[in-house]
């Protein structure tokens, strides 16, 4: 799955990363919402990037039908081997969640929590990437650090890229 980037560049979503967030889509009633972190590369002499691996819930996540909270430190240490084991090349890129949801919306809680996240996490980059899987559609947010800003981004349909 590919989506524009404001840049004019890609962000691509790798078919291991749509696998394993297939898995946590909220089907039925009792699914609790799931998410983690992105993790993926940003392409030499390109402007595209691509999600490579996603952390998952993990113990000491707070998970409920309509809230996903990561708690655990699993993440961050996810996020710090990743980022060793590929000697810099594997960076932390945003967060995903799941919605309850056909075609998924952010709530206020959400974009909140985005707009925190660009003023505090510890990332390179320019912007990080904010993903909610509903149970139909896949959308991704794109924000920016220097102005707070948060823009959805077009899926990318082949043949009119």
């Amino acid at each position: 799955m590919i989506y524009k980037l404001s840049n004019d560049g890609r962000i691509k979503l790798s078919s291991n990363v749509l696998i394993t967030m297939d898995g946590f889509i909220q089907r039925e009633e009792t699914t609790p919402e799931s998410g983690g972190v992105l993790l993926g590369r940003f392409i030499k002499y390109s402007k595209d990037i691509v999600i490579d691996k996603i952390s998952v819930p993990m113990k000491d996540d707070i998970c409920t039908r309509y809230s996903f909270k990561r708690l655990s430190l699993g993440h961050q240490k996810m996020i710090d081997e990743e980022w060793t084991q590929s000697k810099g090349t594997c960076n932390y890129l945003g967060e995903w969640h799941t919605h309850p949801e056909e075609f998924p919306i952010p709530s206020n809680v959400d974009t909140r929590n985005w707009k925190r996240k660009l003023k505090s996490d510890v990332f390179s980059a320019r912007f990080l990437y904010f993903i909610i899987v509903g149970m139909t559609e896949i959308k991704i947010w794109e924000g920016d650090r220097r102005t707070l800003e948060i823009k959805q981004l077009l899926k990318i349909i082949y043949g009119n890229t």
